[in-house]
């Protein structure tokens, strides 16, 4: 009889163990809206950033001066990478995002091809 209470008591604490395991490996919530600015060469671009996330995987739209551009990415804990492809006269550029979200904050960089700029992004409320 001792012996089964002695190994309820060692499953259960394997339970407890795995049930944290999972919870830590749960992705941050990016899914909303954001407001997303960064410095260009005549001073701030603020841009909204529309985000749906499913496990880790996250899609959504960037809305700027040029319009609205579909994204798609990956998020890794508190981490967020996504792509933006965009037609230009010279073809489709790709611009790379990533960024760590602290809170209702996500700060990163961005860049394709000779350049690279740190973006912050605020939740929208």
């Amino acid at each position: 009889m001792k012996q089964g209470r002695g190994m309820l008591a060692v499953l259960g604490a394997l339970a407890l163990l795995l049930t944290q395991a999972a919870v830590a490996q749960k992705p941050a919530t990016f899914a909303g809206e954001w407001e997303l600015t960064m410095q260009g060469p005549q001073g701030a671009i603020t841009q909204t950033l529309k985000l749906e996330q499913q496990g880790d995987k996250v899609k959504g739209t960037l809305i700027g001066q040029r319009g609205e551009t579909p994204i798609e990415g990956t998020i890794q804990g508190n981490q967020i990478r996504f792509t933006v492809k965009r037609q230009t006269p010279q073809g489709e550029r790709v611009i790379e995002y990533s960024g760590t979200l602290d809170g209702d904050t996500i700060k990163g960089t961005m860049g394709g091809g000779q350049f690279s700029r740190e973006w912050t992004a605020k939740r929208k409320k």
